[in-house]
């Protein structure tokens, strides 16, 4: 009797599923197989390439040379690969991998393809024989591409994005030079867009961005360039663009966004845009020059009037004051790291008794051939090209080695708007301060009316800070900005110091004598002492003593000097420049 299978051999089968053909696990894969004789060119597909490139006749696919007619964006990508990967000799043949699009015809859709294979070398060392498998891969491909787009464009407004704009500006200008041609570069700028959101919030904001990238968009011709420079600026590339045409060009890109409100979710917001145009390759021959010429003419346009149009043009002044700047930088650099930036001492003294207060340190620079450079001469320059804060820091350090060395005096020092901001200057006068103990006592520190209206809370942090050491605060140029004296109090300041434009006329200008007067007074309601600068005469000193000033300074009583009027410390007290 032939043997009877077991029930639990019985259901094993039943459970163990039949192993499936290789063209079927291919199919199910959705790949093709093939084999390619390089030396007949002749290819020979499985039976599921009919699947992989439907409606391409079986003779388009017998070959090589009729296969690559199909491919793009090359039809030499499938011989590249083989002859750009290293031949390993042997049964293993050499690994490749390609990836390219078929189509029958151009009004075809695209269908990618990834190949991947072996070659196997001929006596020759040269790819003999092919064999590998084809599949559909329009996922990846897809996801690619939408990549690249995401690193090509700005999120928000789907336009460039600033490094894929200066490399479209650079190819412009180029072609305007292979061809003869011209074009324009324009910066577009939304006007007062921190307002917006200030008032309404970023989303507001960034409603209004992508609603003039709309608008600009909407009246640029065929094959000009849009893209996003910065937060609130657009890059415009016009193409074969004369200076009359960048002209008109500009005004309508003005009236576009100024004509109407943009609609937000918050309401209506009325918004308008200024521009710096420069001329390409006429005025700028590169994109770096294009940019830098575009962001100058922009800036000179808002400083005219919100809303306006400016075009770069050669400027000599502008040009030679450049020249000066960059000189001057390396003036200042040079002198802070060889200590030739020094110190005059301008007496201030008691208005009723003449008897000295207290010495306005003001800052000099040696120039090392006899000449000096006086504070009108420094700061300036040094603000204009952010070397301010390096000045303000070794003035820091000169003060408070004098104050150290000479404990009966008393000293004030000026510092500009942005050092009053300057983290590391604060942690500088505060380390000074630590390892000099008795020195903040017999330190004011001056600070400009303009950071007091402009940053109140910050200056009054800045203040209170100063105060804990025991420093005084005066507050510079009183009466040449706007701030109140609601503010100075808010402000707890010790010393206003009257600007000396009103204070150098006092004897022949009724005007002036009025506001000098209702200042002392106003100040001395508030228990602020105050000093009057550019006092030129006795007439004016005893003016300013009899409506209560407290303190004056000027050509009367001694301009600044050089000269300590105290004895001079010893050199190792003086710091190296930081």
């Amino acid at each position: 009797m032939p043997a009877q299978d077991s029930p639990l051999s019985r259901n094993e089968a039943l459970l163990t599923p039949a192993l499936p053909q290789a063209s079927e696990i291919l199919a199910a894969l959705g790949q093709a197989v093939f084999v390619w004789d390089l030396a007949s060119d002749a290819i020979v597909w499985g039976e599921q390439a009919g699947a992989i490139f439907p409606g391409i006749p079986a003779e388009r696919l017998a070959t090589g040379a009729e296969f690559a007619k199909l491919i793009e964006p090359a039809q030499t990508l499938r011989s590249a690969a083989l002859a750009q990967t290293s031949a390993v000799y042997g049964t293993d043949g050499t690994p490749y991998r390609v990836e390219y699009g078929v189509r029958m015809s151009a009004s075809d859709p695209v269908v990618w393809i990834e190949e991947t294979g072996r070659w196997f070398a001929g006596a020759d060392g040269r790819p003999m024989r092919a064999i590998g498998s084809v599949r559909i891969n329009n996922e990846r491909r897809a996801r690619d591409e939408e990549l690249t787009k995401l690193a090509r464009l700005d999120p928000l407004t789907g336009e460039l994005n600033r490094s894929h704009l200066i490399a479209a500006l650079a190819e412009a200008i180029e072609e305007t030079s292979r061809f003869r041609s011209t074009a324009a570069f324009l910066l577009v700028g939304i006007d007062h867009l921190a307002r917006v959101n200030d008032a309404f919030g970023f989303d507001v904001a960034d409603a209004v961005i992508l609603d003039v990238a709309k608008r600009i968009r909407a009246r640029l011709r065929g094959g000009d360039v849009l893209g996003r420079f910065s937060g609130n600026k657009f890059g415009l590339i016009l193409k074969n663009c004369t200076v009359d045409d960048m002209n008109v060009a500009a005004e309508r890109f003005l009236a576009g966004v100024r004509d109407e409100v943009v609609p937000t979710k918050s309401g209506p917001v009325s918004v308008t845009v200024s521009i710096g145009a420069v001329s390409l390759p006429r005025y700028a021959r590169n994109a770096d020059e294009a940019v830098n010429r575009a962001h100058e003419t922009l800036d000179a346009a808002k400083r005219r009037r919100a809303g306006s149009f400016a075009a770069w043009r050669p400027n000599a002044e502008r040009d030679a004051q450049r020249r000066v700047n960059i000189r001057v930088t390396d003036e200042i650099v040079t002198a802070l790291n060889e200590r030739r930036i020094k110190l005059a001492y301008e007496p201030v003294v008691s208005a009723a008794t003449r008897e000295g207060a207290f010495h306005e340190c003001l800052v000099r620079m040696d120039q090392g051939d006899g000449q000096v450079l006086l504070a009108p001469d420094i700061v300036p320059v040094a603000e204009r090209l952010g070397l301010i804060r390096l000045v303000d820091h070794r003035v820091l350090e000169l003060v408070v080695a004098e104050l150290a060395a000479a404990p009966d005096i008393r000293l004030s020092l000026n510092i500009s708007p942005d050092t009053t901001m300057d983290p590391d200057w604060w942690a500088g006068i505060e380390s000074l301060m630590r390892a000099h103990p008795g020195v903040a006592e017999r330190l004011i520190v001056e600070i400009t009316e303009t950071v007091a209206i402009q940053d109140i809370d910050d200056v009054r942090a800045f203040v209170s800070r100063l105060k804990n050491f025991g420093s005084r605060i005066a507050i510079d140029d009183f009466g040449a900005g706007y701030t109140s004296f609601r503010n100075l109090r808010k402000l707890g300041v010790d010393i206003v110091k009257i600007d000396g434009a009103f204070v150098q006329n006092i004897t022949h200008s009724a005007d002036d004598r009025a506001f000098v007067q209702t200042l002392i007074d106003l100040a001395r309601r508030l228990d602020i002492k105050t000093v009057a600068e550019w006092v030129q005469d006795e007439e004016a000193a005893n003016m300013l003593r009899d409506w209560g000033c407290d303190y004056i300074q000027g050509r009367l009583i001694g301009l600044a000097s050089s000269d300590r009027p105290w004895s001079a410390p010893p050199d190792s007290v003086l710091p190296a420049a930081g």
